[in-house]
């Protein structure tokens, strides 16, 4: 499981995700992404076009991350979801509470409008 960061603007941060949300890749990343998810005011897009696999524990870590951020004046929102994986998303019924974009620009303007 690989995380990459970056920072598209002051208080936009991507977090882009690369392999399998599952026990193993979870405990690969789970500290850094909670630690990137830190702050007050945070507007955070990630990035799942890498991801192949979404297990309960990813979802857990993705919905605890996104209330930790709200709880801060913050968002976060999701991009890109391969079909298999944002068939779980929604079917969870994360979508009601960690809005889905299909494209970079959409998920900018909703962090920030």
């Amino acid at each position: 499981m690989e995380l990459q960061y970056s920072e598209i603007e002051k208080n936009i941060k991507l977090l882009r995700l690369i392999g399998r949300l599952d026990i193993l890749g979870v405990g690969a990343i789970e500290t850094e992404f909670s630690e990137y998810c830190s702050g007050e005011n945070l507007r955070i897009i990630v990035d799942l076009s890498g991801i192949d696999f979404l297990a309960s524990i990813g979802i857990r870590l993705l919905t605890r991350n996104a209330k930790s951020v709200a709880s801060r004046n913050g968002r976060m929102v999701l991009l890109n979801p391969k079909p298999d994986v944002r068939e779980v998303l929604e079917i969870t019924g994360i979508s009601a509470f960690i809005p889905i974009h299909d494209g970079l620009e959409a998920a900018r303007a909703a962090l920030v409008g």
